[in-house]
């Protein structure tokens, strides 16, 4: 029966029905009927592989733009956990915070500017100073009689101080006003008087944009343990900044003692070998977290202004004449002023009945002469036989350890070039040459500036060693334990740093602000992630617009 199927018939791509390949022959009609009887019975053909339309398959720029999605999506998410996991709360730098203190002394004003980390270590500031100006004119108590002028005298350095500190900080910076030795001589002569300039110095003070504290007079104790807290910090001996980061406290033995001397009082504070017994001269106060106990007194009337006026004032007394030969100037000076000046003071001895005249004065030039007149300002007879007193009957432990001089210390020394440290003999030595020069060579070497203390360096050298060695009891051995300084550490050496290092005790502390951070490593590592992922993206973002629609 013959086949009705047919196979199917081979094409070429272009050129139609396909040729039979050479060496291929016919099929027999035995071979023909048996294929052909296959096809005719359906028996399966040999399978055909299918041929799939392009839109069904990736090619290769698909594949990049599909790579390029998927590193963007793996870098931003590692970005992401190292910025939730490797974040750590941290403190921020603490704010800064101002005061002000004015210093009225004796003879001037000033005013000091020191600023501190609002977060304070151990409940006390870490105080540097800002600025440091003299106000013009006199001290305080000099406009007794005419107490309104007393606040203008303040404003040029109080504008200084308000141009320095921010706006935004004037409302929040303390300010106070502490007065010395002159007001205090001041309210023992006349206390209404003191009253009026210290209501001036209010009125004056409170209409400025800072919060003014007040005005106060420093008792002598205060004013001595001030400057021994100004000192020691300034120095580092309180508390300091140590190579690992932390502030840590020295040891109680290198605490230094501090010589102070202004013009109407002198103050010697320092810690002793051994107990205090006069509690009155014991001072006790806490700073960085340590409480500090020292001794300290303070002698009104002994400040070198002061004392050379009485010296004066007893010269005139000893003479029957209005021409007085003064031993303590030089030889060749002469002067005139007015005998009512020697008494205004409390400290003066009891006035002559008649003030009204004028007295000359004329120095011969005799050291010797003039140790002795200042002998008499100290009655060393009082403490004869006691090794704790120091004069006038006063109660003092023996010195030890190291001091700083300053003030008129310090002024009275750098102008005899005292100031290197000289041994005591030494420094005698210079003393009583200076002293001996004529008054005209004393004028023609004189440095400028120098023309009104320039008769009154020998008398103050000479009161100064007299003060520290026979009255405080310093020796030749321990002379050389003492600085004559004006500034350490880039501050002014005197009570007023100390007063607000104390007060900073009573100032609230800011609690410190809160941030986040990351440590190096991790913050280099988001980056590099973040950066990863922009590339990524803009590379996809270029191939999908650019390069697919090509």
């Amino acid at each position: 029966m013959p086949c009705t199927g047919r196979a199917p018939r081979l094409y070429s791509a272009v050129l139609g029905p396909a040729r039979r390949p050479a060496g291929v022959g016919r099929l027999s009609p035995g071979e023909d009927e048996g294929r052909c009887s296959q096809w005719s019975r359906g028996a399966p053909a040999a399978p055909r592989v299918p041929v799939l339309p392009p839109s069904m398959g990736l090619t290769w720029k698909q594949r990049v733009f599909t790579a390029l999605l998927g590193a963007a999506a793996v870098s931003g998410l590692t970005a992401l956990l190292l910025v939730l996991v490797g974040t750590m709360n941290v403190l921020l730098p603490p704010d800064t915070k101002f005061g002000i203190v004015f210093d009225a002394g004796s003879s001037h004003t000033s005013l000091f500017v020191y600023q501190w980390p609002a977060n304070k270590e151990n409940d006390t500031g870490i105080v540097s100073q800002a600025l440091a100006c003299q106000a013009e004119g006199p001290g305080i108590s000099s406009y007794a009689s005419d107490p309104a002028r007393v606040g203008e005298s303040l404003q040029g350095c109080l504008e200084e101080a308000l141009a320095l500190i921010p706006k935004a900080k004037h409302h929040e910076t303390p300010m106070f006003l502490g007065a010395t030795a002159g007001m205090r001589l001041l309210s023992r002569k006349n206390r209404s008087q003191a009253e009026d300039v210290f209501a001036a110095v209010s009125r004056a003070l409170g209409q400025s944009p800072v919060d003014f504290r007040g005005a106060e007079l420093l008792t002598g104790q205060d004013e001595g343990a001030f400057g021994w807290i100004t000192i020691n910090y300034i120095l580092g001996l309180l508390v300091k900044y140590s190579f690992s980061g932390e502030w840590i406290r020295p040891l109680e033995e290198t605490l230094v003692g501090a010589l102070d001397m202004g013009g109407a009082s002198t103050q010697i504070t320092f810690v002793p070998g051994g107990p205090i017994l006069d509690k009155t001269a014991q001072a006790t106060f806490r700073l960085y977290g340590a409480d500090h106990t020292v001794y300290t007194h303070s002698y009104l009337c002994f400040g070198r202004d002061q004392a050379l006026s009485r010296v004066l004032a007893e010269l005139v007394q000893a003479s029957t004449g209005l021409l007085i030969r003064h031993p303590c100037y030089h030889s060749g000076y002469r002067g005139t002023l007015a005998l009512a000046s020697l008494y205004e003071s409390p400290c003066a001895p009891a006035a002559p009945p008649d003030l009204s005249q004028n007295l000359t004065v004329e120095g011969t030039g005799n050291p010797g002469a003039c140790v002795e007149a200042l002998r008499k300002l100290f009655n060393f007879s009082s403490c004869d036989g006691r090794e704790d007193c120091a004069f006038a009957g006063v109660y003092q432990p023996p010195v030890q350890g190291q001091f700083y001089a300053f003030s008129n210390f310090y002024y009275t020394f750098n102008f005899l070039n005292l100031t290197s440290k000289p041994s005591l003999s030494g420094a005698n030595a210079t003393i009583w040459e200076f002293c001996l020069r004529p008054w005209k060579l004393v004028e023609a070497s004189a440095p400028p500036g120098q023309d009104r203390w320039l008769r009154d360096y020998c008398a103050s050298g000479l009161y100064i060693l007299t003060l520290l060695v026979e009255g405080y009891g310093f020796s030749e051995e321990t002379w050389g334990g003492i600085e004559f300084r004006q500034q350490a550490g880039g501050a002014d050496i005197g009570w007023t740093l100390g007063y607000m290092l104390n007060l900073t005790n009573l100032i609230p502390a800011e609690a410190p602000a809160q941030g986040w951070a990351q440590s190096f490593g991790v913050w280099a590592a988001g980056v590099v992630f973040v950066v990863l992922t922009l590339a990524a993206t803009l590379g996809a973002v270029a191939v999908q617009v650019f390069w697919l629609q090509d």
